[in-house]
């Protein structure tokens, strides 16, 4: 990533007060961009979003629904932003099941709408819709899903995602084209993640906070999936992931416009009962936690992403191993329990990463083949 491009970017952010575009917003203000934050408000006690008081760091926060489509172009409208980053959405596959019509209109109707300010735009060249690890049709396999797989989703929230691609990709073959990028001027990608983790979340029904809450508490958590495997990831990485990117598509736009995966390697992909066990260790927890009785609704038992393609042509590598990310995460929450300095803790954070992406990032370009970016439509691993 470069630094240098960033300064002065004028960057638009949907769902930046929740928590992956929290640390987002303090990310890309690090680097000298100009912030405009687009979002509904907090809707959790505490938060990452006021504990890190973002609201004064950026330069516009937009109190807004993505629904909304006058209201979104308004505030496009106002800011001329450079780079559109699309994060808000309804991201809970629980909640999904109890509140299916929201979560479409949200993350599907949502990602009609900011498509259709990102149109009426002057100024935006730069888009990115960051979806799932979700939106591909699931099928159990064992080896990692590449970005030429099916879409699909067994619940309203995984479907919901799969609809954002396709909708993503429909909007960029009929008004984007890369083919025709100096005539709309407009670079068009959708970014896929895993299991995000780190400080400052406090979402209902994810494992992070609901193993922080109870032994903040001193209780027993109750896991709903214990042998449920999921590619966990600090969530630094896929914003790191995004911001290269951007770069990319901003420099290549005809070469990058396309979807990506940002996942962790295949070795940090691990089980949610190895994830817990590692928790307890770091924090020296003792007491045990238990599986829930309760009848739970279908979630996939194994979920992996192929991320070669996103190694190869934007040099973009996974920094962090699981270890050391849980090792970041309690370490933060370790802090808030202390009520020490935690925006000084999460900017030693971001610092640190950036540190140890230097220095990875010169060893895989001293040990890898660089790719030539013509081949990035012809290249599928499988």
């Amino acid at each position: 990533m470069n630094h240098h491009f960033w300064k002065n970017k004028r960057v638009f952010v949907t769902g930046h007060t929740g928590f992956k575009g929290s640390w987002l917003c303090l990310l890309l203000n690090s680097l000298g961009a100009k912030v405009f934050g687009y979002s509904l408000k907090t809707h959790t006690s505490p938060n990452l979003f006021e504990l890190l008081n973002i609201e004064k760091q950026i330069e516009i926060s937009n109190v807004g629904d993505v629904r909304d489509l006058a209201a979104l172009k308004k505030a496009m409208m106002m800011t001329n932003p450079d780079i559109i980053l699309h994060l808000a959405a309804q991201s809970l596959v629980r909640y999904s099941y109890e509140h299916p019509v929201e979560t479409y209109e949200t993350n599907v109707l949502g990602t009609v709408h900011i498509l259709e300010a990102m149109r009426s735009s002057s100024t935006a060249k730069v888009f990115i819709n960051v979806t799932s690890d979700k939106c591909y049709e699931n099928k159990e396999w064992n080896r990692g899903y590449h970005e030429k797989d099916n879409m699909g989703g067994y619940d309203p929230y995984s479907s919901s995602k799969g609809c954002a691609e396709l909708i993503t990709a429909a909007y960029r073959s009929s008004y984007f084209n890369p083919k025709n990028f100096k005539q709309h001027g407009k670079a068009i990608a959708t970014a896929r993640a895993g299991n995000v983790i780190g400080g400052g979340d406090w979402a209902s029904d994810r494992l992070i906070p609901d193993i922080m809450n109870a032994l903040i508490r001193k209780e027993h958590p109750e896991i709903r999936f214990p042998f449920a495997i999921r590619p966990w990831q600090h969530v630094l990485e896929p914003l790191y992931g995004y911001l290269t990117l951007a770069e990319k598509m901003w420099e290549s736009p005809e070469l990058f416009s396309e979807s990506w995966n940002f996942g962790p390697k295949d070795e940090d992909c691990q089980s949610v009962n190895w994830v817990v066990n590692k928790i307890y260790e770091i924090w020296e927890y003792t007491l045990g936690w238990q599986q829930t009785e309760k009848n739970e609704p279908h979630e996939a038992n194994f979920l992996k992403l192929n991320i070669k393609k996103a190694n190869k042509l934007l040099k973009w590598h996974p920094c962090w191993n699981l270890s050391e990310a849980l090792q970041a995460t309690v370490e933060w929450y370790q802090c808030w329990v202390k009520k020490q300095d935690i925006l000084q803790l999460t900017l030693d954070q971001i610092a640190k990463y950036k540190d140890d992406v230097k220095i990875k990032t010169n060893y895989f370009n001293s040990n890898e083949t660089w790719i030539q970016p013509q081949l990035a439509k012809s290249f599928v691993e499988i």
